[in-house]
């Protein structure tokens, strides 16, 4: 997202989150290491430097449902401003994240006027993207939730093939993700490789391709 970033015009936020300063540091977690769990006091957000970090919610039946997976140039814990976690965050991949206490993002928010607009229009575009999860969710067939999911996962554009998804993804996170099971899942991944619209290179990685998001708009 910060090269995304560079290219646009946008503010570039690695120079003011270098990990280093006051309240700031630089975190690395390995593959499956909890960062928070749900519940816990909510007093530092994160930038992500390197990785991927999977957020998710433990309802009272014991289920986990996969809200969002966090990437590198994201952000996640921005309700350290107003809350406690509502939500666990996982590592999936190797992560180096910078860690700012609440205090030192309410200071860069008042001292950086560039950094404020920009996470401002960060948190107005999670807000929308989380609106039409939970309106996917409620309207369509687990089929069309899972095609969405790979569409975001490889940073669909519309009118072009993505690249793959950079990082292998398990099965059973994209069944939490959608609200399914696994094997509905496997057979829903099946079904799309027969018609074309993805394929696996020999890292294990997904490509998705555009004829997946024409297939949705035909529906």
């Amino acid at each position: 997202m910060a090269s995304d970033q560079r290219r646009k015009g946008l503010f570039d936020p690695t120079t003011v989150l270098t990990g280093h300063g006051s309240g700031q540091s630089r975190k690395r977690y390995a593959p499956l290491q909890v960062i928070y769990v749900q519940d816990d006091a909510a007093d530092a957000c994160f930038y992500v430097e390197s990785g991927w970090v999977k957020i998710s919610t433990l309802a009272p039946n014991g289920k986990e449902a996969v809200i969002a997976i966090r990437r590198e140039g994201e952000f996640f814990g921005t309700r350290c401003l107003v809350a406690k976690r509502t939500a666990s965050t996982t590592a999936l991949t190797a992560c180096s994240l910078v860690r700012m206490t609440t205090s030192a993002l309410v200071r860069l928010l008042r001292e950086e006027p560039d950094f404020a607009v920009m996470f401002a229009t960060y948190l107005v575009g999670q807000s929308i993207n989380d609106q039409e999860s939970l309106v996917d969710h409620l309207t369509n067939p687990a089929e069309k939730r899972l095609a969405r999911a790979l569409l975001q996962l490889a940073g669909h554009v519309d009118g072009a093939d993505p690249q793959p998804i950079s990082k292998p993804i398990n099965q059973g996170i994209l069944a939490n993700m959608i609200g399914t099971t696994r094997s509905r899942v496997n057979f829903f991944m099946n079904n799309f490789k027969r018609q074309g619209f993805i394929d696996y290179d020999r890292y294990g990685r997904v490509h998705v391709r555009d004829a997946l998001r024409q297939a949705m708009l035909r529906d």
